[in-house]
């Protein structure tokens, strides 16, 4: 289907998108591949000053990312990978968006936006850790050109993540 993808904006969060990202992933479809449950206020409101600080530090960060009406429908980004298992020490890219706005484009944009920016920021390849089953997220990193390389086995889930990479070099 050949469609007009949408206009986004990414900006760095703020303290009061911590609320935003809490009002949109409160939603057992959106976390389906994340644990199936929402987490608290608490866990967004340090999730977004985190993302502050990768910003001020690294250049890049998990933004908040603005539908067309200017209003917070997710975010996507960049992020140094959070674990202690999987590809430790590599930059993972990664978006989420609210229900309301799956199917549309977003994602597929805000993702481009973001290689865009962290190759501008010097970075040489980034990965994205994506489940079996999370066919939404697997199209969006085949549009980004990202192969699948390795698995790593899920230490909550017990159960296999495939990294999948892209080389921005």
């Amino acid at each position: 289907m050949n469609r007009p993808l949408p206009a986004v904006r990414l900006r760095v969060p703020t303290h009061e998108d911590a609320f935003a990202w809490h009002r949109a992933f409160d939603d057992p479809e959106v976390m389906e591949f994340l644990g199936g449950g929402g987490a608290a206020l608490s866990f967004y409101e340090e999730l977004t000053a985190r993302q502050r600080r990768h910003d001020a530090e690294r250049g890049f960060c998990l933004w908040s990312l603005l539908g067309e009406a200017d209003e917070v429908i997710g975010f996507a980004g960049a992020q140094p990978w959070p674990h202690e298992w999987g590809p430790k020490g590599e930059i993972e890219i990664g978006w989420r968006l609210g229900r309301a706005h799956w199917g549309k484009g977003y994602a597929t944009v805000a993702a481009r936006e973001t290689v865009d920016r962290v190759r501008a920021a010097g970075v040489p390849d980034v990965m994205a850790m994506i489940r079996p089953g999370n066919e939404r997220s697997v199209a969006v990193a085949r549009r980004l050109g990202m192969e699948p390389a390795e698995s790593y086995n899920h230490p909550r889930f017990d159960a296999p993540v495939h990294c999948y990479r892209l080389s921005l070099t």
